[in-house]
């Protein structure tokens, strides 16, 4: 907020600015504090914010000292009252003309209109200087003075009026050392208005006049300002007219136009420097200024998403000269603004996935807005933060009134979702800033290197930051420590590796193309990124050998081999070998074993019911005899096949479906040592 008070023979504009924005009704009071009260002006002023959530108003009586009008001192307190408190502010300026006096000012404030001539004009009757001052100060001080003025508008004259019944409807008359000055406000009802070139102009016009005998002494004042209420274009530039020629100012000879901001004059390269525009066009100056050019106000305002506006204290010259040489200074003062205009911050992702760790950057934030809370990933953090080694937030200050704020987080998760609390100051009006960011990588698997050895498979993977957003698993289990002791897997996982050996015939392994002479075993780690559900795998297929190895599939078929001592008879001639049903005979044979493969449902196999689990059972019948009998079960011996498969994944008992594979054990009977249990 601010005021504008300026001197009754326009010295300087005087200026208070308020810290902040009011967000309530304020009203104001000022006590004098000079001892001698020589003038007085009463002055209200409104908030000139149109987008504030309150409303100022301030009365302002102030006095004034001056020295021949060369000297002006200001002394006051302004004593505001805000929600039941009075603050008390001392005020006091001192100031002097920065030229000499024009014969003729005239001022076009924010709130009312000026005109001083000076008062030491040539007599037409003869009196002297001197006595023209003395008359016009006796008339002037009198309560009874026969002073009168007369308004005039257009193809009208009105009545005369007093002095002091002009006084009452808000005029002012003053009269200095050397100066005449009618002091009207905006929108009197003796003034009137007119467009000069399409700009809308108010004119006052006031005839002074007192008659001593057959003297009439008569005084015209006449004030004139555009009311052109700006406007704002769509590249950026706040514009107001006025005409170069007002209705005072006929019979120019040459003009002159100086720009300024906050009443004080720029010089000409200066206002280019800014982007400061004058240009004459059609008998209009045209004033253009940037909307965020040096010299004017922002302040950012909440509603509904974040917006600013910029306020700009225009302060232009017209210098004038008529034919008789004589200068005519016009002064205007006028507080232009622009719309509410988005003002959107950003964020960026500059997140490096090697770091490991999220890096965003909020961007241009205005120099009144600042960080409140953050929530990531739905945990909040608020001021003041604190920094710890899994989060920290830095201020960055920009060197155009702007600030950022850079948030480094550990990256556990390729995607965070970012909740920014911004507040406006002073208002503490809250906005939120939304942002999601992921990880940028190529989504690739780890690269696991993978070894045959001769008891089984073994994985290697150098790590690396990113690997550890991928979870690894076997089949569906994940991956851990735990999992690997509960299957035999030998494992080492540290900071620079992780390894990983996976013996031949424990848990995971599928079998394929078994003969007597080998198979093929496959192991496989399945990978998939818990955050984008992208799958891949490492698959290894070995090619291995074993004196004997059980197979349960999930489909429903038993695949052994079996160690048969004494298979070849002393004659050279394969032993008698079958399974419970003697028509189901070995696949393949050598000396000493033999290679069965049957659906579990055939060949003879019994079933054996348990509570959680179900077990196939068949058995091979061997003898080494050439002739021994079929039914004479001591000339044979015996090894038995079991396969087991939990009750919960087989949808089935007789017609064979199971989602798992079984688990097979080989037992040979007294002849014989124990075989192994096998999973497939």
């Amino acid at each position: 907020m601010f005021l504008l008070l300026q001197n009754v023979a326009t010295v300087s504009v005087f200026y208070l600015h308020w810290n902040m924005w009011s967000s309530g009704p304020l009203t104001s009071a000022a006590t004098l504090t000079t001892r001698s009260i020589q003038n007085s002006f009463g002055l209200f002023m409104q908030t000139i914010c149109g987008f504030c959530s309150g409303t100022l108003f301030s009365y302002i009586l102030f006095y004034w000292i001056f020295q021949e009008d060369e000297v002006f001192t200001f002394n006051f307190n302004l004593i505001v009252t805000h929600k039941g408190k009075e603050v008390t502010y001392a005020l006091n300026k001192t100031c002097s003309p920065s030229l000499p006096w024009s014969p003729r000012e005239v001022t076009c404030e924010v709130n009312y209109m000026e005109v001083s001539v000076r008062s030491d004009v040539a007599c037409p009757t003869g009196t002297k200087e001197d006595d023209w001052d003395a008359l016009f100060k006796t008339a002037y001080a009198s309560a009874t003075s026969d002073w009168q003025v007369m308004f005039q508008s257009v193809q009208q004259e009105l009545m005369p009026i007093s002095l002091k019944t002009a006084k009452k409807h808000g005029y002012a008359f003053d009269l200095t050392d050397g100066r005449l000055v009618f002091r009207a406000p905006y929108g009197q009802p003796d003034s009137f208005s007119t467009e000069v070139n399409g700009v809308p102009v108010e004119v006052v016009h006031a005839t002074l006049f007192s008659r001593h005998s057959w003297v009439l002494i008569m005084v015209d004042l006449v004030a004139a300002c555009s009311m052109h209420k700006g406007s704002y274009d769509n590249i950026g530039y706040i514009m107001w007219e006025t005409p170069d020629v007002l209705h005072l100012l006929s019979g120019l000879q040459r003009m002159q136009v100086n720009i300024g901001v906050n009443g004080e004059l720029v010089e000409q390269p200066v206002a280019e420097e800014r982007g400061y525009i004058v240009k004459q066009h059609n008998s209009t100056v045209e004033i253009s200024i940037p909307y965020n050019a040096e010299g004017g106000y922002r302040k950012s305002i909440v509603s509904g998403n974040l917006y600013e506006f910029y306020i700009f204290h225009l302060y232009l010259e017209q210098i004038a000269v008529d034919e008789d040489h004589v200068d005519t200074r016009l002064r205007i003062h006028r507080t232009l603004a622009t719309p509410l205009l988005t003002r959107p911050v950003f964020t960026e992702n500059r997140t490096v996935p090697e770091e490991r760790t999220f890096t965003v950057y909020l961007g241009d934030v205005p120099e009144d807005v600042e960080l409140a809370a953050v929530h990531l990933n739905g945990q909040k953090f608020t001021v003041p933060f604190t920094n710890t080694s899994s989060h920290n937030i830095t201020k960055v200050v920009s060197p155009n009134h702007t600030h950022g704020y850079t948030l480094r987080c550990l990256l556990r998760t390729l995607l965070l979702d970012i909740n920014y609390t911004l507040t406006v100051l002073p208002e503490n009006e809250p906005f939120y800033q939304l942002a999601s960011v992921m990880a940028l990588t190529d989504a690739s698997p780890p690269p696991f290197d993978a070894v045959c050895s001769e008891s089984g498979i073994s994985f290697k993977l150098d790590h690396q930051p990113i690997y550890y957003l991928w979870e690894i698993s076997i089949g569906s289990e994940l991956l851990t420590s735990e999992l690997a002791t509960k299957h035999g897997y030998v494992m080492s996982n540290n900071s620079q590796r992780l390894l990983l050996e996976v013996p031949l015939f424990t848990h995971g392994y599928k079998y394929k193309d078994i003969t007597l002479k080998g198979f093929f075993g496959t192991f496989e780690l399945l990978m998939r990124d818990h955050e984008t559900e992208v799958q891949n795998s490492i698959v290894k297929t070995c090619q291995f050998s074993a004196t004997e190895l059980i197979v349960c599939s999930a489909d429903g078929r038993i695949t052994v081999v079996a160690d048969l001592p004494s298979v070849i008879t002393s004659e050279g001639v394969p032993a008698r070998t079958n399974l419970v049903d003697k028509n189901c005979g070995p696949k393949e044979m050598d000396s000493t074993r033999a290679l069965f493969s049957f659906p579990i449902n055939s060949c003879g196999s019994t079933v054996k019911l348990g509570k959680e689990y179900v077990t196939y059972e068949n058995e091979i019948f061997f003898s080494n005899k050439l002739h021994a009998p079929a039914d004479s079960s001591n000339d044979f011996d015996r090894v038995t096949m079991q396969c087991t498969y939990p009750l919960a994944g087989l949808l089935s008992v007789y017609r064979f479906e199971s989602d798992t594979a079984g688990v097979g054990r080989i037992v040979h009977s007294a002849h014989s040592t124990q075989g192994w249990w096998f999973t497939c």
